[in-house]
């Protein structure tokens, strides 16, 4: 089955050997080659490719008539990963859309509207720090001019990055004409919890996004040497960012969120060396809007409490999917649930785009690793659901 093929082929690309996770970030080599993949694919069932001014991709099936006239369906996610993610997170959800045309094509579909695969850029945000930035910047939620100036831990600008991969970055903006083709977006994606595995359940519907936020916190020190300071004598940064790490899992357990402060930077992060400064990023989410704020401003009093500095980088309010019961009717029944993971699904149905996601089972509930994980017979169930959804949406 072509679902098989593609998974296979992209298996190697951006793996790491030492971890058996994934490695493929924003404009870079691994990037290339998995926006080649997309291209391939698209190229094999007839469909033109088209990049929006994000440079998110667009496989659209043209000979079923004209976007720009009349706005069709989508379906897709995401090729790019956390780092040393897992296979499925996004991929799963790009493979699926492709493996769902081939079955309507089998069918004999004929759909009365265009229909899209789409390959969002940059969705974890791994390299820039904000997540879902393709769809954030043709939506119009984060600015072109931010988006440039977004660099990454090498101090390396996403607009060079996309200029040295061979994207203009001048182009940047939002896209009403790339948001106007769309009448209804689909995104199929593995379960990053146990939801499904407790209802016995191989599909689910997404009812909401829970919001969430990601702040970059500075904390400063005064370098020094570690053998020859005294306790006393000592401003070390890294000490602020325990309280810091600390304060934020207090927090989140006041107020019934969850709290992460998962990448951490110092200065100069020498052995033998005193912490000059420390920058972390505090990622921050829960079921209500007021709890995550909840959550940062107590965080901000510590800060504020140890000279350092808290600049909020990304918020996504909450999000609900309003064909979710539809979605769901059509499948049968299948369950309804929430998460609290992002997703450009949420981005899009913000702006006002009709937007839906479909949940595959995760026996592991772990995602962001490695050990994220779903069976085949559970990804061909999700395949053959997100198919029974584009052919109930692109009928007459």
């Amino acid at each position: 089955m072509s679902f098989d093929a593609m998974w296979s082929a992209l298996a190697p690309v951006g793996r790491a050997a030492r971890t058996g996770g994934y490695r493929r970030y924003a404009w870079t080599r691994e990037d290339a080659t998995l926006r080649e993949w997309f291209a391939g694919e698209a190229s094999a069932r007839g469909l033109d490719v088209v990049e929006d001014r994000a440079g998110n991709q667009w496989a659209w099936d043209t000979a079923r008539g004209d976007p720009d006239a009349t706005p069709g369906v989508a379906v897709g996610s995401h090729l790019d990963s956390v780092p040393d993610g897992g296979a499925y997170d996004g991929p799963l959800g790009v493979v699926s859309a492709f493996a769902a045309l081939d079955v309507l094509r089998e069918r004999g579909w004929q759909p009365a509207v265009p229909v899209a695969v789409v390959n969002f850029g940059d969705e974890e945000g791994a390299r820039f720090g904000v997540a879902c930035a393709g769809s954030r910047v043709i939506t119009g939620a984060m600015s072109a001019d931010r988006a440039r100036s977004l660099t990454d831990a090498d101090g390396t600008s996403l607009a060079d990055a996309m200029a040295a991969a061979g994207h203009d970055p001048t182009h940047l903006g939002r896209d009403d004409e790339a948001l106007g083709r769309i009448a209804h977006f689909v995104e199929l994606h593995v379960e990053q919890g146990k939801g499904l595995v407790e209802l016995d359940a191989a599909v689910g519907v997404a009812s909401a996004i829970r919001p969430h936020g990601r702040w970059r916190i500075d904390l400063p020190g005064r370098a020094d040497h570690a053998g020859t300071t005294r306790l006393a004598d000592r401003s070390d940064a890294m000490l602020a960012f325990a309280r810091v790490a600390l304060a934020a899992r207090q927090a989140a357990e006041r107020h019934h969120a969850v709290a992460t402060c998962g990448r951490v930077r110092v200065e100069p992060n020498g052995i033998n060396a005193i912490a000059a400064h420390v920058t972390t990023w505090l990622d921050a989410r829960a079921p209500r809007a007021e709890q995550a704020q909840a959550v940062v401003a107590d965080v901000q009093r510590v800060v504020d409490g140890l000279g350092g500095a808290v600049t909020e980088e990304s918020w996504s309010a909450a999000t609900e999917f309003a064909a979710r019961e539809r979605t769901a009717a059509v499948l049968g029944g299948v369950p309804i649930l929430d998460t609290g993971a992002g997703h450009d699904a949420g981005i899009l149905a913000n702006a006002g785009v009709d937007a839906a996601m479909l949940f595959v089972r995760n026996p592991t509930g772990v995602s962001h690793s490695p050990a994220e994980h779903a069976e085949r017979a559970d990804c061909l169930a999700g395949v053959d659901a997100l198919a029974t959804v584009v052919e109930v949406l692109t009928r007459a």
